[in-house]
Parts: C-alpha cells; sequence; structure tokens
C-alpha cells in the first residue's frame, strides 16, 4: 500500500516530526476535517460515506438469511469485506484482495466483533438451521492515508444507520446494534506520536498503532503496523491519543 518516496521528501517530513510540526499544518494531536453521511445507498439496510481529508470510504450493510457456524447454532454471522479499487490510489491493482484489504477488512471486523457492538445472538431465527448475517462491505474511494479510521468509522455508521430493515422474514422491532467502537490510529515517525497519518507520513512512519476504544474508554481491539517497535511508555500515550481522539469522532456519529 505504502509508495516509494524520495528521501528528500523522508527527511523533510522527519524534520518536521522532530519539531513538532507537520506539512499541512496541523498539530500532532489533530484530525483532517472528518465527515459523515448516511443513508446514500438505498438497496442496502445502511450505509455511510466517511472522509478524512481526501481519504473516502463508502460502507454498505447487508443482511441475509444463512445457515448458521456449526460452533454458534443461534447467533449471526458477522462478515466484512475490504475492496481497494484502483481508481482511489495508483498502488491498488484489480483482482483478489491483497494481503492490505485483508489487514483493513480484519481490523474493521475485530472492533466491531469484540465490541459485541451487534448483539448476534439476537439474530437467530430457526436454531441450528438459519440466521442472519451482516455483511459490511467497505469501499475505498479516493486513499491519501489513514484507511483503517475511516473504513472504522464508515462500518459503524452504517451499521448504526440500520433501523428497522425491510427485508422478508425481519420480525424484531429494530436492529440489534447497541455500542459505537472507534479506532484511532497513531503513527511514530521518529521520537515523536501522531494521529491520522496522511499519506506521505504513512510512508515514511517508522511503527503504526491502531487502538479501538468503546465509549467508557475500554480498549476492544488493537493491531500494530510498521517495521519499528513501540515502547511501553509510547503504548500508553498512544492510548491517551485514542481514547480522547475516539470521543471527537464519535460525535460524528450522532
Amino acid at each position: 500500500m505504502y509508495e516509494i518516496i524520495s528521501s528528500v521528501k523522508r527527511d523533510y517530513i522527519a524534520d518536521l516530526a522532530r519539531q513538532e510540526k507537520r506539512a499541512d499544518a496541523r498539530a500532532l494531536d489533530q484530525y483532517r476535517e472528518v465527515s459523515v453521511e448516511t443513508g446514500l445507498i438505498k438497496s442496502a439496510q445502511g450505509s455511510a460515506l466517511v472522509k478524512i481529508g481526501n481519504t473516502q470510504v463508502l460502507a454498505g450493510v447487508k443482511l441475509e438469511r444463512v445457515e448458521p457456524f456449526p460452533d454458534t447454532p443461534n447467533s449471526g454471522v458477522l462478515m466484512v469485506n475490504a475492496e481497494l479499487r484502483p481508481l482511489a490510489s495508483p498502488t491498488f491493482e484489480a483482482g483478489p484482495p491483497d494481503e492490505n484489504s485483508i489487514e483493513l477488512a480484519r481490523v474493521v471486523d475485530r472492533g466491531i466483533r469484540e465490541s459485541e457492538s451487534i448483539d448476534l445472538d439476537k439474530l437467530g431465527i430457526t436454531p441450528g438451521k438459519e440466521v442472519w448475517a451482516v455483511y459490511i462491505d467497505l469501499h475505498v474511494l479516493d486513499y491519501d492515508g489513514n484507511l483503517i479510521d475511516a473504513a472504522s468509522l464508515a462500518a459503524i455508521a452504517a451499521l448504526w444507520n440500520v433501523k428497522k430493515p425491510q427485508v422478508e422474514g425481519w420480525t424484531l422491532d429494530e436492529f440489534p446494534v447497541l455500542k459505537k467502537p472507534v479506532a484511532v490510529t497513531v503513527v511514530k515517525i521518529g521520537e515523536k506520536l501522531m494521529v491520522d497519518p496522511s499519506l506521505d507520513e504513512e510512508n515514511v512512519m517508522d511503527a503504526r498503532l491502531t487502538i479501538s476504544t468503546l465509549e467508557d474508554g475500554s480498549i476492544c481491539a488493537m493491531q500494530k503496523g510498521g517495521v519499528w517497535c513501540l515502547t511501553v511508555e509510547e503504548i500508553k500515550a498512544a492510548y491517551g491519543l485514542a481514547r480522547a481522539k475516539a470521543a471527537e469522532l464519535r460525535e460524528h456519529l450522532k
């Protein structure tokens, strides 16, 4: 997913970070402009378009009746799929999912699943025979860094956009979505930590840590990226940033 950039640009971004500055004049703990629009896909049960700076991710939710998994015969099924469209970035290629799209889908899935954002136990239809499956499709429309946060926010916004699904056989009063996990990605450049990395910042980062938290600040998922390590103190600082920034991002879900 990352591009090879010149050593001059790499040194420039690293030097700015040492001065606690960024190329776009943001503070290290500042997100780019964030917007969330819901209900854009009429054929889906729920949908949302999230923009973080120039990064755009569209999420759609579909419900289908399926056979349950043998180990959870009475619970619904959650499936997250991510598609990195070639039109969104010259680094994306057509074809089957690559490691980047697989990682993106898994990180979003883990935040929703581990937080128990959806009460899957309420999505059983006939015990051992039929349950509701919740499919979340993520489409990257424009990539300018920080896909994970945009995709996570889009998925949660789309789930909360589902009201009473207009699908045959639906009997519940409403869709059982309960919580709002939010992912915040913190990257390390040199000795500095910053949130919401731009594409250039991602390309020069030493390490990345995505932390998904709930409304009470508890952690429900984490994902480490990048080639270098993080100290215990840096992980604690990243959590502090994630908790504070998640509260800000969650305001866009109201």
